[in-house]
């Protein structure tokens, strides 16, 4: 499983999380999708192997910008993903 975190630039409010969620959860088939505004963050888990040109196809669209991208081993706790 893939852990990716992404900063994104351009997100103010919850509605802003929503959008960038959705856009990945619309074009990719992902696990989990949480966005924070507060943090500038999207963390994404996921089986796909998934690059950061596969992110800007999803999120680009939506008005948003890709700041940085990271890509780790996801690994399932108890109380959820981490």
């Amino acid at each position: 499983m893939n852990k990716y975190i992404l900063n994104i630039k351009g997100m103010r409010c919850g509605m802003c999380e929503m959008h960038v969620q959705d856009a990945v959860r619309n074009k990719y088939n992902i696990v989990k999708a949480k966005a924070s505004y507060l943090k500038k963050e999207l963390i994404v888990i996921s089986e796909l192997d998934l690059s950061i040109d596969d992110f800007h196809l999803a999120i680009d669209p939506t008005g948003y910008e890709i700041i940085n991208y990271q890509k780790q081993e996801a690994k399932k706790g108890f109380f959820g993903w981490k």
